[in-house]
């Protein structure tokens, strides 16, 4: 069962993020903050839950939560600055537009790069031991879906309604077949070794 914070009475704002080992497209993380005496039986790591459950709960974490947030970095950000400090920045985005300011920040993960004026704590998976982790990690990976389809559109040869920018053999193909597109992270391996690509 999912702990609903850390210490009691602290106003704690769980952060998580999704998309930071995709080839393409941006990377999305969630900040939220929870009543104290919140609960949901389905809520759980997003990786554990289907993609339809996935939807049905981000609207409750919306209308439950005291506050939360998404925050993006975009993939021309993530090559000048390198994923891991995209992913803190981006959390750091979300926490910026939280409504309501926490006390301490939860962040999934073993690292984390310091927010100004609030204390954290790194918890390696997280989103599957606090309530708070759990729900961001759903609305960082649900946004970013939505952002995907929207871009598969755009976009087809490269299956991301699918894929999501994940490096599936697809996808892999489509690149060597295709090209790149703006979306495209070119300070990640796109193609195997074996592959060459022209950036």
């Amino acid at each position: 069962m999912l702990l609903n914070y850390l210490q009691p009475g602290r106003l704690e704002a769980g952060c998580d993020e999704a998309g930071r080992g995709c080839l393409a497209g941006s990377v999305f993380a969630a900040a939220v903050i929870l009543p104290p005496d919140f609960q949901h039986t389905d809520l759980n790591d997003s990786k554990q839950l289907s993609e339809k459950k996935r939807y049905v709960l981000r609207p409750i974490i919306e209308q439950e939560a005291l506050a939360w947030a998404v925050g993006i970095v975009t993939p021309e950000e993530i090559d000048r600055i390198n994923i891991l400090n995209a992913s803190f920045l981006a959390m750091h985005r979300a926490i910026d537009q939280l409504t309501v300011k926490p006390e301490h920040l939860l962040i999934d993960g073993n690292r984390f790069t310091p927010y100004p004026s609030i204390q954290h704590t790194a918890i390696v998976k997280g989103d599957s031991k606090y309530l708070s982790i759990a729900a961001a990690s759903i609305l960082a990976k649900t946004y970013r879906d939505d952002y995907m389809h929207d871009l598969a559109i755009l976009h087809p040869q490269y299956h991301w309604e699918e894929n999501k920018g994940y490096p599936t053999r697809a996808h892999r193909i489509a690149i060597q077949q295709f090209g790149i597109t703006p979306y495209h992270r070119k300070t990640f391996t796109l193609l195997p070794q074996q592959l060459t690509l022209d950036l």
